[in-house]
């Protein structure tokens, strides 16, 4: 079932056409992505989910009434641009904004100083905003988005500025928020997070959706064919053998597409006669960042995907 739908929205502004006839569905109880490069049209998009911009054309629906000023009470926010008070003490700022949302209480601060021990901040509770780093000023935000309990939280680029432990305290308090039975939302340009965490994904370049689904429909209908491997060495050579179809080399990881299916075998017989040391070796298996790449890439949108439009 889905709780929340974008229709047809379109966004222009000074004559660029920065969302140009978006649609997506979410369904409830799942953690969504809406995924694509930086100044794809995402954040305009999340700021018409919100009601901060009126779209030119188009709706956003909830629950199959076009959302209100009603929606703004059952979500938590966190935006792009960061908005705290930096002269305000953090359990102050958490309080505050928690009140702002009806909750008050000593529930609300058990739960404030129960997030900022996790996230390591509890000996700074005292401490002013702007006495923090950036990355942490992004932890107090992203507890000021979720510590009223929100039916729907939206998180435009959450991981923005997080060093790799903390994005994964983030990414952890996520997916328990979504075993409660939240719907969270989030943009990024990092394909990495958005593979491990979602179901659903759409992705938008250019201001328009040019992949839509649930991400293991989509992973599934682009894995054939298709290896992913990682090793040492250089493996170059196979870039015009023609038993290639298409050929994404990362460094010491790759995708690749053979022709045929018969071919897999082929291509790992060779990689092993040109001393190419194979770490991992995964047929009928593709990464979203792969997918990005082929349908958003500098050179556009590839030929062999142009199908995915109309999917």
């Amino acid at each position: 079932m889905y709780v929340l739908e974008a229709r047809n929205l379109v966004k222009t502004f000074d004559g660029i056409r920065a969302v140009n006839d978006v649609s997506f569905a979410v369904p409830e109880g799942s953690v969504f992505g809406l995924i694509g490069r930086n100044g794809a049209g995402k954040t305009t998009t999340i700021r018409m989910m919100m009601n901060i911009y009126l779209p030119d054309s188009g709706e956003v629906v909830l629950q199959g009434s076009k959302i209100g000023h009603e929606f703004r009470a059952m979500v938590g926010y966190l935006p792009e641009e960061r908005g705290l008070y930096q002269k305000m003490k953090i359990i102050d700022t958490l309080l505050y904004f928690a009140e702002l949302k009806g909750k008050t209480g000593k529930q609300i601060i058990k739960k404030a100083n129960e997030y900022l021990e996790r996230f390591q901040l509890i000996d700074r509770k005292n401490s002013k905003l702007e006495d923090l780093s950036k990355g942490n000023q992004q932890k107090i935000q992203f507890i000021t988005t979720i510590l009223h309990d929100p039916e729907f939280i939206i998180l435009d680029e959450p991981f923005s500025g997080l060093d790799p432990i903390n994005i994964d305290i983030l990414r952890e308090i996520i997916m328990e928020l979504k075993q409660k039975g939240k719907v969270i939302i989030f943009s990024t340009h990092l394909m990495d997070f958005a593979e491990k965490m979602c179901d659903h994904i759409t992705m938008i370049d250019k201001g328009k959706v040019i992949l839509n689904g649930s991400l293991k429909d989509i992973k599934a209908k682009y894995e054939q064919n298709n290896i992913s491997i990682n090793y040492q060495g250089d493996i170059s050579f196979i870039k015009n053998n023609p038993m290639i179809e298409h050929f994404e080399d990362f460094g010491n990881s790759a995708g690749i597409r053979v022709k045929n299916a018969s071919q897999i075998q082929e291509l790992l017989k060779l990689l092993l006669e040109k001393n190419i040391t194979i770490r991992k070796f995964n047929a009928n298996e593709i990464s979203l960042q792969e997918i990005f790449v082929e349908l958003a890439g500098s050179n556009g949108v590839n030929n062999f995907y142009q199908e995915v439009r109309h999917a």
